[in-house]
């Protein structure tokens, strides 16, 4: 009752989101800088709830998450470049198909030798994963165009069209969330809790790891198709170490594990630095103090909350034994 409850309150803020924006576009209150931030919003959150996955709920370091990003933009803008004679939503969801697939078997080939490590070796592994594909899509220029973008992307309403967009980030969203309350989640959060308990009682961990970074790397290589679709041109540079780590601010900020906090997160990290673009000099110094506030402000959250669930597990054990 209480998961139903809480499933039609998600889907009702949902739909209020969804309406309000619509309301602005339509009524034309938004400016032209808000109208191009629509998009980019709709990406990062999926690129957000995604690593949230793998950093919050699988407890592991990942730093390459703009290689996935990139494998899926490149070869979902070739298909959708092969395929502009076809209709436009059939030539997306093609797009969105091989993108995610093939990011996904780059996260399989990469995650089976990889997540037998932890911690700072895992994240120095995949930074220097995202650093190769970035080469080697640069090397490619008759495929990618290398260092000069692959500039040929049919830049189609569809694929900047809000309401597509919109349903694809409810899904990536609805997507993460099931596998995290379902059986298979509850064994990765058992994995990030206790590593060793989790083998201790037979939970196959490598398959868990492995499945995880698979399904987080299917759906940052589809955020990457909604980024080619919308963007209209691709180069290397735009998938550096520096958006794996935006992404992974994001969802530290967010919170560890908390879809929603990642969520709130890359709306806020992904519209701020150009709602601050008008402070000209002072942009990223003001952008840089919201950071560290709203990391202060997380950090004592989070200490709050746990105090109060130790304070009630305390008066449950007290409870307990004065029965």
């Amino acid at each position: 009752m209480k998961d139903k409850k809480k499933l039609i309150i998600n889907a009702v803020i949902a739909v209020a989101v969804y309406a309000v924006v619509m309301v602005l576009v339509n009524a034309g209150v938004l400016s032209r800088q808000m109208m191009s931030l629509i998009i980019p919003i709709c990406t990062y959150v999926m690129l957000a709830v995604s690593l949230c996955l793998v950093v919050g709920f699988l407890g592991e370091l990942s730093l390459g998450h703009a290689g996935f990003m990139s494998i899926g933009a490149y070869t979902g803008a070739l298909v959708m470049i092969g395929t502009k004679n076809l209709p436009s939503l059939v030539s997306l969801i093609l797009g969105l198909l091989v993108g995610g697939i093939c990011a996904a078997l780059f996260g399989l080939l990469i995650g089976i030798p990889v997540l037998r490590l932890r911690g700072d070796y895992l994240a120095i592994v995949t930074l220097g994963f995202g650093e190769i594909i970035k080469s080697i899509i640069n090397s490619m220029t008759g495929i990618t165009g290398g260092a000069k973008g692959l500039s040929k992307i049919p830049l189609n309403t569809t694929y900047r069209n809000f309401t597509v967009v919109f349903i694809l980030t409810m899904i990536v969203i609805i997507v993460v969330a099931h596998l995290v309350n379902s059986r298979h989640g509850r064994a990765i959060c058992a994995v990030r809790d206790n590593y060793v308990a989790a083998q201790a009682v037979g939970i196959p961990v490598s398959k868990f790891k492995i499945m995880a970074f698979v399904v987080a790397a299917f759906l940052a290589g589809m955020a990457g198709v909604v980024y080619a679709g919308n963007i209209g041109i691709l180069k290397p540079a735009n998938f550096d170490y520096n958006t794996s780590i935006e992404i992974l601010v994001m969802v530290v900020l967010g919170g560890m594990g908390n879809i929603k906090g990642s969520i709130i997160a890359a709306v806020i990290l992904t519209a701020l630095p150009e709602l601050l673009r008008g402070a000209a000099d002072y942009r990223m110094l003001i952008y840089s103090i919201v950071l560290i506030a709203l990391m202060l402000f997380n950090n004592s959250s989070f200490k709050k909350m746990m105090m109060e669930k130790r304070n009630m597990r305390q008066s449950d054990k007290v409870r307990k034994e004065g029965v």
